[in-house]
């Protein structure tokens, strides 16, 4: 009896090891089924994954400052238009419309922002662009299936934001479409964080503001505002909060100029604040965007360092402007003899703007001086060439700068030390190789944040505007939330 307690068994040894096996695979299999499902909710993941909001992951994505850049969401080459030719997304919808990348969208019933979508007639948006709707459809068809309207070519592109956020908006309609899910459209209003109003202010102004033969007194820029300003003002929904819930584009610093003292009250997306009074439009309500660059994107690998560019510093643009913009006449002067500089006026005319592209991209630092207003397009031109921007303008207002710090890679002057004699030569050339590289290296990380593309991508321009109007919007609804804390116990009184 003994002598069997003290053997076991080989057969008892191997159902023994047999098991354990089995029950070692199954508690794995169950692990990672509950870790995937219940230690992260499938929305916290979401946010974390598209929203930009940590710096986790670090194996699987490239991070700057908090924000997530999904490494499979980061190209070395963005597919690029010619500046002369209209911009239409419809090549991308395709692409965007395969099996294996609707399997990559997200649930948009988990977007972190709900958008209330005015439906507009044409004439105020795609109408603009000679897209003609019917009787029971104000929109274009954005799934893949129909031609999207093209944004039209030459500078009116720098200012296109209005297109790009009302296609990504209606995207949202789509759950198979492939897109980040900060913002999705919703239809009732009185469930949504803000109210999205698709007029395309900069393309009103750029085409239709002069007055034609069969106009008399009054242009079609005008009297779209004149119409919007009647059609907001009789809304419940702008009613209810004074339309401080509302988001309306106005990023041409001339667009909305009839009508932006009436909707003063919204949430404008704006390219400066140079020709606005501070009590319309300011930092604390409104919204900065970047200027659709005019150049090409230039490509990761085809990025020069710091000894395979020549030119110290490049600037090529209108030199003589109005106002503040004196100051690039005064370098002009200081600057156009130098043997490293070039410093040149420079239009969109006779491939100016490749040549541009071909300039900054050949250069250490790329001169950003104020014009007629504190920004223009060649900063974010300079950026998607990895040219280290040199900002010498003292009123500007830089876009995201609340997540990103831009002195990480740019170099700020004050306008009155960059005209003083040999000081801004003196500076730049006193920049080590490391610390210009540092920057370099920086800029091709942030690039993509100033990218307008269809279908948006995380952490590009479009899904950054929408989270900085995430960031906004809590202040509105605090203000709102104070109000309320004794107005409901009044309603009570008064029914009791």
């Amino acid at each position: 009896m003994s002598e069997k307690i003290g053997r076991v068994p080989s057969r008892f040894i191997f159902y023994l090891m047999t098991s354990s096996g089995f029950l070692l695979i199954l508690s794995c299999v169950f692990l990672f089924e509950f870790s995937a499902t219940k230690i992260v909710s499938s929305r916290v993941l979401n946010l974390i994954l598209e929203n930009s909001t940590t710096i986790h992951f670090r194996s699987t994505a490239t991070t700057y400052h908090g924000t997530v850049m999904p490494k499979s969401q980061i190209s070395d080459e963005i597919p690029w238009e010619d500046l002369e030719k209209p911009c239409s997304p419809s090549e991308r919808v395709k692409e965007a419309s395969s099996p294996l990348k609707k399997r990559m969208n997200c649930d948009p019933d988990k977007a972190s922002l709900r958008v209330f979508m005015y439906d507009l007639p044409p004439e105020f948006h795609f109408g603009l662009l000679g897209w003609k709707g019917s009787r029971d459809r104000n929109w274009p068809n954005v799934n893949g299936d129909g031609k999207i309207p093209s944004y039209p070519g030459g500078l009116n592109i720098q200012h296109s934001i209005e297109y790009w956020l009302t296609l990504d908006l209606l995207s949202s309609e789509f759950p198979d479409f492939v897109r980040p899910c900060t913002a999705t459209r919703v239809a009732n209003s009185s469930q949504a964080d803000v109210l999205f109003v698709p007029f395309f202010s900069s393309l009103s102004y750029n085409r239709f503001s002069k007055i034609h033969g069969k106009e008399r007194n009054t242009s079609v820029n005008r009297i779209l505002q004149n119409k919007l300003v009647q059609y907001l003002k009789g809304r419940s929904e702008w009613k209810r909060l004074g339309g401080k819930d509302h988001i309306i584009m106005a990023h041409h610093p001339n667009s909305m100029f009839d009508a932006r003292k009436k909707l003063g009250s919204a949430m404008f997306v704006l390219a400066d604040f140079g020709r606005y009074p501070q009590e319309i439009a300011n930092i604390d309500k409104d919204i900065i965007a970047p200027y659709k660059h005019v150049v090409r994107t230039l490509p990761q690998a085809e990025s020069a360092p710091f000894e395979k560019r020549p030119i110290l510093a490049y600037f090529r643009g209108a030199i003589y402007r109005k106002d503040k913009g004196f100051i690039r006449q005064e370098l002009f002067y200081l600057l156009k003899d130098a043997k490293d500089v070039h410093f040149a006026f420079g239009s969109i005319q006779g491939h100016g703007v490749s040549h541009a592209g071909q300039g900054m991209a050949s250069s250490k630092f790329c001169l950003n001086i104020a014009g007629d207003t504190p920004s223009s397009n060649r900063l974010f031109d300079a950026i998607v060439n990895h040219c280290v921007p040199v900002i010498i303008s003292d009123e500007i207002e830089l876009p995201f700068e609340d997540v990103l710090d831009y002195s990480e890679f740019c170099i700020f002057i004050h306008s009155t030390d960059a005209v003083k004699k040999d000081f801004l030569l003196t500076r730049l050339r006193g920049i080590s190789k490391d610390e210009w590289t540092d920057k370099w290296k920086k800029l091709k990380v942030v690039a993509p944040h100033f990218e307008y593309q269809y279908p948006s991508k995380p952490g590009d321009a479009v899904d950054m505007i929408w989270q900085a109007v995430i960031r906004k919007i809590s202040s509105v609804r605090m203000e709102e939330h104070r109000k309320n804390r004794y107005r409901r116990s009044k309603i009570f009184m008064k029914s009791s």
